[in-house]
């Protein structure tokens, strides 16, 4: 088939490289020239494991090419998906204005019928307003070609879309019942049929439960991180361990170990923006929606009671404190800065005098754009950020050790290492990486969520008050 895809962010890549691999002839459209002369020239704007290889393939094999015209993209394909960015507004509202504009755009240029596929998260009723859209600029025109528009949210994991993609859960189409509807919704079932090969896991709805399903199955995994934190912080208060209690409750199938691990928060490009639309549906509509009020903002805090780990032992005065920070992106195997809590964890670090030394595999320069954008008005504060090459050179000369994301190759370091490279060994660890028994045996002091910090009898002295030290 041939397929176009407007906008070339995450969720366009990786649909247009997938469906490219399995043999269709894909162009993928975008108004920023920058980002299109990138992946022009074998460039990719995104960390994604697998991805550059799977586009690089296709690329050669002639199955995918990428341009700025959208007169030859809105030509080349008979389903047009669009997949462009819906940012939160600033009433937490997400804003469709690029999604409205696409459907112009589709509009002023198509000569014959389309299927039009929503693919960005959208809210409810986006479908009617990009038909209205389609129509009113046909009108204009002077023409009256068919179409229909079809929802069909993405389920993609950062840091494993590809394999998300290639071997769905679950693909759901939403699709109008008139006749226009029913051919879109036909020309979907032969594009999705190479995934439904083993068993059918297309599942067929109206359009309007498409675009709800998107954002409340983000509100649910969501609502999970939170619950779970939540429980964390009331673990470390009765004297529980959140990770026996995560294994005890996980293996109850009804619930499942699937995002109940505690830590630092959520954050990302879709969790923040997509409860926050969810919620603002609700309150548009006149209802409610008191749990995800509470998820947001169990959420916010998290970040503040982890940092309150650190200045609980350190003080609030931390002037002259260095800190290694191990990980910046949102979550691991990707390079998203967006909402992620390590930016929350450092501004709140910097502003109490620290300096940090930071380090992400493959962050490093996302999260330079991202603090900068966070301190442009604290230019002192910033003159405390050092980004740094490794692990090891982060940790060099630290008084402390603060790691925020779990990538795989902090899960085992070498302790005795790290405790010559920190002045004393002191850990805090948003994500529950280590064990407390290990940490205890090497020496360290050991602050995490929702477990028994680890604090020997006779730990070293960073120069501080032994008032903010608890023995246990």
């Amino acid at each position: 088939m041939k397929i176009t895809i407007i906008g070339t962010g995450y969720v366009g890549l990786v649909t247009g490289a997938c469906l490219a691999e399995i043999g269709n002839e894909v162009a993928c459209i975008d108004i920023d020239e920058k980002k299109i002369a990138v992946l022009q020239s074998g460039g990719i704007p995104i960390h994604e494991p697998g991805l550059k290889e799977l586009i690089d393939r296709n690329r050669a094999a002639g199955r995918l090419w990428f341009s700025t015209d959208l007169p030859a993209g809105v030509a080349h394909g008979s389903v047009l998906f669009i997949a462009v960015g819906t940012p939160p507004g600033e009433d937490g509202s997400a804003d469709v204005g690029y999604v409205l504009a696409a459907a112009r755009g589709i509009a002023s240029h198509m000569r014959e019928f389309k299927v039009i596929v929503n693919k960005s998260t959208v809210p409810v009723g986006t479908a009617d307003r990009v038909a209205a859209s389609v129509r009113r600029e046909l009108e204009n025109r002077g023409v009256s070609y068919g179409f229909t528009v079809v929802s069909n949210p993405e389920f993609l994991k950062e840091g494993a879309a590809i394999q998300d993609f290639m071997r769905p859960d679950r693909i759901v189409i939403g699709n109008a019942d008139d006749e226009a509807g029913q051919f879109g919704r036909e020309q979907m079932a032969r594009l999705y049929k190479p995934f439904n090969r083993n068993h059918e896991r297309t599942m067929y709805m109206d359009v309007r439960s498409a675009e709800f399903t998107k954002y409340a199955a983000n509100s649910m995994l969501a609502a999970r991180i939170s619950f779970m934190n939540e429980l964390s912080n009331l673990a470390e208060r009765v004297g529980a361990d959140i990770e026996s209690v995560r294994r005890g409750i996980g293996s109850d199938p009804r619930i499942g170990y699937d995002f109940l691990y505690s830590g630092v928060g959520y954050g990302g490009s879709c969790f923040p923006k997509d409860v926050q639309a969810l919620a603002r549906t609700g309150v548009e509509s006149g209802a409610s929606m008191r749990i995800l009020d509470a998820v947001q903002e169990v959420n916010r805090q998290q970040s503040e009671i982890f940092t309150s780990k650190i200045t609980n032992r350190l003080g609030e005065r931390l002037n002259g404190r260095v800190f290694a920070i191990w990980g910046l992106a949102f979550k691991p195997n990707t390079d998203d800065m967006r909402e992620a809590p390590s930016r929350t964890i450092i501004s709140n670090l910097l502003a109490r005098g620290a300096r940090v030394k930071a380090y992400d595999p493959v962050a490093m320069e996302e999260a330079d754009k991202a603090i900068t954008s966070d301190l442009q008005s604290s230019p002192d504060q910033l003159m405390r950020v050092e980004f740094v090459g490794s692990a090891d050179e982060a940790a060099a000369g630290a008084d402390a050790l603060v790691i925020v994301t779990e990538w795989k190759e902090f899960k085992m370091p070498n302790f005795q290492r790290l405790r010559e490279l920190l002045k004393a060994p002191l850990i805090f660890d948003g994500r529950n990486l280590y064990e407390a028994d290990a940490l205890a045996s090497a020496g360290f002091e050991y602050y995490c969520m929702g477990r028994p910090a680890v604090v020997p009898a006779r730990a070293r002295d960073i120069g501080h008050e032994t008032s903010h030290l608890e023995i246990r």
